[in-house]
Formats: C-alpha cells, sequence, structure tokens
C-alpha cells in the first residue's frame, strides 16, 4: 500500500506523507491558484524526475455566466500546443440535493477517440456556479517522459451541478491515453465558455 496519500493538504506543504512503513512518498512541486483566468496551465515540473504525477483540483469554481465544462488537454512542446491526440472513456454518478433522482451511467458522448479535443472532466454537466458550488479532483498521469510508450491517464473529479432549481452532485471518472511517444511536459485546464474563477491546481511526483 506504499505511495498512498494519507496526508492530502492540497496545498504547498512541501510532502504528502506516505503509510508507516512505505517507501514511496509523494513530493510537493508547485501550486498554481486561477483567479478569473482562461486557462490554467502547468508548463514546469513535469519532467523524467517521477513515473507518476498528481495533479490534485481543489475549489475549483467557474465564473458567472453561460454554461460550461472543465476541460484538461495535455502537450509535447513545453505548453505551446495543447493537441494530444486522445483515446479515453467516462462514467459518472450523480444524486439530486432534494433526493428525486439518482444514477450511475457510462457516458458514451463524452468519449475521445483519437480526437485533440480537451477530456472533459466534469461529464459536460454545467458547474453550479452559486458561491457554495465547486469541483475538486485528482489526475493521475503515468511516466510523462517515457519515450517508448503512451501517456495513460486516470481522472476522478466530484462537483455540484446546477440544473433549474434543484443542484445535484456527480462524480465523474474518466480513463484515458495520449497516443503519442513524444514526452509530455505539460498540461492545461479550461472551460469550454468563460473563465475559471477561482481554483488551486497543485502538482505532485512520486519517488520510488
Amino acid at each position: 500500500m506504499s505511495g498512498i496519500i494519507a496526508q492530502n493538504t492540497l496545498d504547498n506543504s512541501g510532502l504528502v506523507k506516505a503509510p508507516a512503513g512505505g517507501s514511496d512518498a509523494w513530493t510537493f512541486i508547485s501550486k498554481t491558484t486561477a483567479s478569473a483566468d482562461a486557462t490554467v496551465s502547468i508548463t514546469s515540473g513535469i519532467d523524467s524526475t517521477y513515473k507518476l504525477y498528481l495533479i490534485t483540483l481543489k475549489d475549483v469554481h467557474r465564473a458567472d455566466g453561460s454554461e460550461a465544462w472543465l476541460g484538461f488537454n495535455l502537450s509535447t512542446d513545453g505548453g505551446s500546443n495543447y493537441d494530444a491526440t486522445k483515446t479515453s472513456n467516462l462514467f459518472n454518478t450523480h444524486h439530486r440535493e432534494n433526493d428525486t433522482s439518482a444514477s450511475i451511467s457510462y457516458n458514451d458522448a463524452q468519449d475521445l477517440a483519437q480526437s485533440t479535443a480537451d477530456v472533459n472532466i466534469s461529464t459536460g454537466i454545467e458547474l453550479g456556479v452559486d458561491s457554495d458550488a465547486s469541483l475538486c479532483g485528482t489526475i493521475y498521469l503515468y511516466d510523462p517522459s517515457n519515450t517508448t510508450f503512451v501517456k495513460h491517464f486516470l481522472i476522478k473529479t466530484a462537483f455540484m451541478s446546477y440544473y433549474s432549481a434543484n443542484p445535484w452532485t456527480v462524480n465523474t471518472n474518466v480513463g484515458g491515453y495520449a497516443n503519442t511517444t513524444s514526452a509530455v511536459d505539460a498540461v492545461q485546464f479550461k472551460m469550454n465558455s468563460g473563465n475559471i474563477d477561482a481554483g488551486d491546481f497543485c502538482l505532485y511526483g512520486l519517488t520510488t
């Protein structure tokens, strides 16, 4: 069970500790805080130092405006372009605040098949704009500097969505890969419409 986050403060605390007796540890690399930004990019710290990287998303809030969801993409040229060719799949669960509806479903409409489009990490459902609404989640990026194999990623998010007068909580799970043998060295987040009003994006590397 080594390498599991045991004390995740989701900020620049320096180190996220592994369980006692484990030899692995997550090392804090950087923190980026959004403030009414069109995009949030991590363009340094993703290199050959670690075989596994973790990005944590805390209290990501979208700006008021039109319906919008949060996207994720990868770069192989230091952030000049975020257009990696990706294949992915997505399933989600939801539960209304008023307990009138709950479900689990495979959302094939959000699948990517050799596409350069952003990975939709909030299901295609609009994020809530209420002051108490936000998205939190984790993204694992595996061996991004490998120049032999494709680059796998696993994404898990939870957020409140606004739907008419009945908000709901949504849990989204995405798995996939960037179909490139070039090193992935940067990632970017953006809404499909409008700005990212707030949120912390922290990068960690796993020492093994």
